[in-house]
Parts: C-alpha cells; structure tokens; sequence
C-alpha cells in the first residue's frame, strides 16, 4: 500500500468536534493544515466557531506555523463526505463503546483504503473499537490531553488487528505536527496519564466526600506543589532527584515501607448527591465569579508560558 509520508499531510478529516474534536481541529489549522470537519450537534458550525474565537488568539502567542488560519476549516454535510478526500482522519465520537465501533466503521468504509484512522478514546481499548472494520490495520489510538491545540501529549498505540507500520506513521505524523507522541508497548484501557490522573481524581473525591479538604484547598495543593515539578521531571524522575546522591535506590529504600500504610483510597467514592453538590459548589466557589471562557483564556495563558519555557531550557 502507497501511503502519503507522514510528514506531507496536507488535509486532515476531523470527526466530531467538540472540546476535543474542536481542540484537535484548531491544532492541525495552527500547524497550517486543512481541516474537513463533520459533527452532527446542529450547531456545530456555530459552536466550533466560539471555541476557535476563545483559542485562536493563545495559538498565535504560541507560535503558528506556516500557512496556518483560523478559516482552514470547511464542515462537511456527512461523515462520508468529511473523510472522503483526506490524507489522515482524527475521530472524536463520544466515549461509549457502540458509538466508537460504529463510527469508526462508518470513517474505513468512506475513507481510502491508504488513509490511517485516529481514534481519540481517552479509555477504550483500540481491539475493541476495530471488531466491525473492514480494514482494521490502519486504525490507532491517538489519545490527546485537552486541550489538544496547546498540550503536546499524545498517546499511540494499535489494537490486535492494527499494523505496525500504521502505528509507526501516526508517531511520526504527530511528531512532524506539533505533538509529543508517547508509543505504548502494549494496550492498557485508560492508556498511561489517563490511569495516572484517574488514580488523583479518585482520592480527591474521597477527600472531599470525607470533608477532609475542599476543592480548592486541592488544587492549591497541587498547583503550587507536585504540580511545579511534574512540568519539569514527572513523577518518576521528580522522586529519584528527591533521593539525592542516591537517587530512585535511597527513595526506595527509605519510604518503600510507608507504601503499605493506609493513606490513599483508590476504589471510587459513590457518587452521592451529596458528594456532587460539594464538587460542584467547590469549582463555583473557586472560580470567584469568573467564566468559563475568562478561565479557559487564563489556563492556556499560563500553559503557553510553561510550554515556551520547556522549549528553551534555562542557562545552567
């Protein structure tokens, strides 16, 4: 089969776009692709065009690329029309299992045979979304973090039916376009930094239903903590400096017996009126009246700095 090089894409067909279709849709336009987006919200022009409004301006603080245009976008009437004529295809259907088969059934019926389809799953494993493809060999996860037109991360990995090489062209794809692929070894349901946060989220819940902290006092916690130094090192490398000179062997060996103490809870609090009113009310409180465009807007602010310093290290 005679696929397009990665680095060539010119025309990117964007299923699906709302927080993270849209996201993915406003990364490849800042990259200086055209994008050919299908959605079937009713107002799903309309709503694509008041994230990009939001947005666009934090993609030119970052950096566009050549030819890059808030209007490289055209909405297709179908699906089939959207992934018709395109060199790669991002989808972005809801996460429910019967949903992710039948789209992605739909996009390899439509689409050439030589086009590599992305699945944007934040949990579902590919083997299980690919059951009802004719050409299951070009299907891949491709697993952003939001939002995908500022965090460079995504996650790669194929299914039990998917081809090497379809795995090896979407990492390299990703990494000519602005992203910063992580290639799984294997397939694990919520993938890798899904699973990581899932396993936080968790026992803040806990905390929270347990009147030990509120929301806020949480994400104090972690802003201005752990989370300076997971933007530098992640938690791995973060706990091998704290050793010192020993490094990973001495953080080991000096707290590995603390791990059996009773401190996390990781099995899901039950979900309780109770425990959504306290989230909620929380995020409200914390937000201090602001919206959520003004804090989207200040989040990727913030996110712009940290990622302009990550590109260029501080003198040493």
């Amino acid at each position: 089969m005679s696929r397009i090089p990665a680095d060539q894409v010119r025309r990117v067909g964007v299923v699906g776009t709302g927080v993270i279709g849209g996201g993915w849709a406003l990364h490849f336009m800042a990259q200086g692709l055209d994008v050919v987006a299908w959605d079937p919200h009713p107002d799903s022009e309309g709503r694509f065009a008041r994230m990009r409004d939001n947005a666009w301006p934090s993609l030119e603080r970052l950096g566009l690329k050549r030819g890059a245009s808030p209007q490289r976008i055209r909405f297709a009437d179908s699906l089939e029309e959207a992934v018709a004529a395109v060199d790669v295809v991002q989808e972005n259907s809801p996460e429910a299992l019967d949903s992710k088969i039948a789209t992605l059934a739909r996009i390899d019926a439509a689409a050439p045979a030589d086009v590599v389809i992305l699945s944007s799953t934040s949990g579902l494993k590919m083997s299980d979304m690919q059951v009802r493809c004719a050409h299951p060999q070009r299907t891949v996860v491709g697993h952003p973090f939001n939002p995908p037109y500022l965090v460079p991360l995504v996650e790669v990995v194929g299914g039990d039916r998917t081809a090497r090489e379809a795995v090896d062209w979407a990492v390299a794809f990703y990494t000519a376009f602005g992203k910063r692929p992580v290639r799984l070894d294997r397939e694990v349901p919520g993938f890798i930094a899904t699973r990581l946060q899932e396993a936080m989220w968790r026992e803040m819940l806990h905390m929270v239903d347990a009147g030990e902290a509120t929301v806020q006092q949480i994400d104090e916690a972690i802003t201005f903590g752990p989370g300076l130094r997971w933007a530098i090192t992640g938690p791995g490398m973060n706990y091998h400096l704290a050793g010192g000179d020993g490094g990973m062997a001495h953080v080991l060996d000096q707290f590995g017996p603390s791990l059996k103490w009773p401190w996390t809870r990781l099995e899901a609090p039950e979900l309780t009126p109770g425990l959504r009113a306290r989230m909620i009310d929380g995020c409200v409180a914390e937000s201090a009246g602001r919206s959520i465009p003004d804090m989207i807007r200040a989040r990727d602010a913030y996110l712009i700095s940290i990622l302009k310093i990550l590109r260029e290290p501080p003198e040493m």
